[in-house]
């Protein structure tokens, strides 16, 4: 068993150049991580390439190594990159494979009493079951369970806040009391498997001997407690079998009782979108997240407890693939955006007092929204809504990881329902785009693309080209917005996205009917809301200085259908907005634009005031 205090003193000769200390040190941590690899990819032939490799690099960077105190957490690091380096993509997902169950860890000859102590079936349910989990899980517990490491170290190695790695902890844990379940253990079976699958893993018996994991050690934050359930009669053999084993290390306790998830936990159920957001007795969550800042896209999931602020559930979520809402035991995926049942204009936490005052004026009624200042990418706002009062900030965080992570993960239940309401082009993530329409007469034509969820707007970022009928172009791209005259020449230039303002843009997180009824907001444009009849569309009219546009938006597809203009004079026109399904020859009308200007931006875009001069046919 490795003395790691005594160790110190090799690591500091070695550092003096002292070889002898060099290749001592070396051994020592062959056999250190060879228990810490295996444990995270349970293939003894990857282990041993991924220790050698790492004890190359070892000696390779040795010279870099700060502080000699800091010498194992450092080498673990080494082969923890190593590690996600080989997993890759798959280093998020499970790599479990049918074939890959029959495979079993090759136990040392030095573990062959204990391995016969074990109970055969116990021992392959556990090696099973974290087989089965992602990497990254089996890494976060092998951290947190068997090296002790505080939250905030494991953030450092896996690239997170440690918000993230005690929520990432919270969801491997339940993660393998799932897997175990399927396998006939209960969840409080838990702790006896982190133990057994120690000792299993050790790499000397006398390290196995050694093998802890406490209760407090599983403990995320305050108010966590772990069940012990067992669920059948071979885990309750089991169970006396392990408790033997691990000569007590752990305590047992059969009973019925269930976690106590109060509302500062953070809660790993299911997250799902919702059609509509409404208050319900009880306590409600927010999550909003802001991964390039305030002002624009945002994720969403909506957590809810009862009235004693226990037994939460997730029930929306809005995250960067798609917007889902789950409704006893069924997941329906959705092509809209969440919207207020009331119909009101949906607040964000980080609203400008100009907009959420100019809202408040057009529809008679204060902001239940608590406003935050928070500024910068990775920007995650959680508040509490209670059925007495409005949204209240709960916690604000840096959380520049969390699409990656567990905040906006699902994990609805094995036997759940999934109804997927999608079209083909919501399915796809974003299409193509035609505007056809008359203005005083004339026509106006343009195309367009535009993604649907954020996952796909860098891909498949939005465009937008206008042929006005005076011959005026308007065309809006990655690069940036130009306004070009008849001759092609370039009259004005905005940043990129300055004439969607006013159009539909569901990959920033919101419905269309909220981003119309905003982009007015935030140019003091009169605006009013009328659902019609069916209500599966709806108006929204605007009026600004005797220029009125009306909207019809489509509330199920979440986009605009037409939009009416009428203008000083007696002007008046239409646009409409047709969206393509089937992309597969959408032809050379659908090039994205080019644009080269120089010229200086102009200092005050024109909002969705850009629209309202079409009603008087400019």
């Amino acid at each position: 068993m490795i003395n790691y205090k005594e160790h110190g003193e090799l690591v500091r000769k070695a550092q003096l150049g002292d070889k002898e200390c060099l290749n001592r040190l070396a051994e020592a941590a062959r056999v250190h991580l060879r228990e810490y690899v295996l444990r995270l990819t349970l293939k003894e032939d990857l282990t041993q390439d991924i220790v050698q490799e790492s004890i190359l690099e070892m000696f390779k960077v040795f010279d870099k190594l700060k502080r000699a105190d800091r010498f194992w957490a450092w080498l673990d690091g080494i082969a923890f990159n190593k590690i996600r380096s080989h997993y890759g993509r798959q280093w998020r997902h499970k790599t479990i494979s049918l074939s890959d169950i029959d495979r079993q860890i090759a136990i040392g000859d030095s573990q062959s009493a204990l391995a016969e102590m074990v109970n055969r079936e116990l021992k392959q349910i556990v090696l099973i079951s974290m087989r089965e989990l992602s990497p990254r899980y089996r890494a976060v517990l092998t951290m947190r369970c068997y090296k002790d490491m505080p939250y905030s170290e494991i953030a450092g190695l896996m690239g997170c806040t440690e918000f993230g790695a005690q929520s990432l902890f919270y969801r491997a844990k339940k993660a393998l009391a799932k897997k175990l379940s399927h396998h006939g253990l209960g969840k409080g079976y838990l702790l006896a498997a982190l133990v057994l699958f120690g000792k299993l893993t050790a790499s000397t018996e006398a390290a196995a001997a050694n093998i802890s994991v406490t209760a407090a050690t599983l403990k995320v934050g305050a108010a966590a407690s772990l069940a012990a359930i067992v669920t059948s009669k071979t885990a309750i053999v089991s169970v006396v079998t392990t408790a033997a084993i691990t000569g007590g290390t752990m305590v047992v306790t059969l009973g019925t009782g269930k976690i106590d998830i109060g509302p500062e936990r953070i809660n790993a159920q299911t997250s799902f979108n919702s059609p509509a957001r409404t208050v319900a007795k009880g306590i409600e969550q927010c999550w909003y997240f802001f991964p390039e800042g305030p002002g624009k896209p945002f994720m969403m999931r909506l957590l809810k407890f009862n009235a004693s602020g226990k037994n939460s559930f997730c029930r929306n979520l809005q995250n960067q693939h798609a917007n889902y809402y789950y409704d006893k035991n069924t997941v329906y995926i959705n092509n809209f955006r969440a919207y207020n049942t009331d119909i009101s204009v949906t607040r964000l936490p980080t609203d400008g007092d100009d907009l959420s005052r100019f809202i408040s004026r057009v529809e008679g009624r204060q902001a239940d929204m608590e406003r935050v200042s928070g500024r910068g990418k990775g920007l995650l706002v959680i508040s509490k809504r209670s059925s007495e009062h409005g949204d209240r900030i709960w916690r604000m965080d840096r959380h520049f990881n969390v699409l990656e992570e567990e905040c906006f993960q699902f994990d609805w239940p094995q036997d759940a329902r999934i109804i997927d309401n999608r079209d083909q082009m919501h399915k796809r993530g974003w299409t193509y785009f035609r505007i056809t329409g008359i203005i005083n007469g004339q026509q106006v034509s343009g195309t367009g693309r535009i993604p649907f969820v954020y996952a796909a707007s860098g891909q498949a970022g939005p465009w937008l080209k206008l042929q006005l009928a005076n011959g005026t172009k308007i065309v809006d791209g990655a690069s940036g917005a130009c306004v070009f005259d008849t001759r092609g020449k370039t009259v004005a230039t905005y940043a990129a996205g300055s004439f969607f303002k006013g159009l539909g843009r569901p990959w920033m997180g919101l419905h269309t009917i909220d981003t119309v009824r905003r982009d007015a907001a935030e140019k003091q444009v009169w605006f009013e809301t009328r659902v019609l009849p069916g209500g599966d569309k709806a108006e929204v009219v605007l009026t600004q200085e005797q220029r009125r546009l009306v909207y019809t938006i489509d509330m199920e597809t979440d986009v605009i259908e037409k939009i009416t203009f009428a203008g000083t004079n007696g002007s008046e026109g239409e646009l409409r907005f047709s969206y393509l399904q089937d992309i597969e020859s959408p032809g050379n009308e659908f090039v994205s634009p080019r644009i080269r200007s120089h010229r200086k931006l102009q200092q005050n875009p024109p909002g969705i005031l850009w629209l309202a001069t079409l009603a008087n046919g400019r």
